[in-house]
């Protein structure tokens, strides 16, 4: 059973994307919060919904909990993804090869690409989408060495991850 289109995008409702970094930034849902809108998500996606939008929410230690008792390749890209907003990139790395070649993959390549061509930022494009495929190591190279320019897309697509994987775990099986 897959929940509406609203109720994902309000479970991401925040006054900007989140930081890079750890946060905490202002305007974002509490855990308590998090734990109401999540309380009609079906059981085999909740676990995933909670530790993704606690980390959404700048909850990076809740949501390391959750995320490393899910046995699986959902569970390893949010765990690489908590790794990667730390910041301890390695780790972030170490998570990316447990994930593998994940199917939410072609969705972000695909989403990213639109959003660096609006933008008009070749260069990124080329590191991020090696032949088209989204390279998860290559956003955490990017992220660790952003300029301050370069912040606001990486935190646009780091956006566009969190979506894709909440439509993910939110559609029907």
């Amino acid at each position: 059973m897959a929940i509406n289109r609203v109720q994902l995008i309000s479970l991401l409702e925040s006054p900007r994307p989140a930081d890079l970094g750890p946060g905490p930034r202002a305007g974002v849902l509490s855990v308590a919060q998090i734990e109401a809108g999540i309380a009609d998500i079906p059981v085999t996606a909740r676990e995933l919904v909670r530790a993704l939008v606690l980390l959404w929410h700048d909850h990076l230690d809740e949501s390391h909990r959750v995320a490393q008792e899910i046995k699986n390749a959902d569970g390893s890209f949010i765990h690489a993804i908590m790794h990667r907003r730390e910041p301890d990139y390695s780790n972030a790395k170490y998570w990316w090869h447990r994930v593998g070649d994940h199917p939410a993959f072609p969705e972000i390549a695909a989403r990213v690409d639109r959003l660096l061509k609006e933008r008009g930022v070749g260069e990124l494009a080329k590191q991020l989408l090696p032949g088209g495929k989204w390279d998860a190591c290559a956003f955490v190279d990017a992220c660790e060495n952003a300029s301050a320019e370069d912040q606001p897309v990486l935190r646009e697509i780091q956006r566009i991850e969190t979506e894709v994987l909440l439509e993910r775990f939110t559609s029907a099986d």
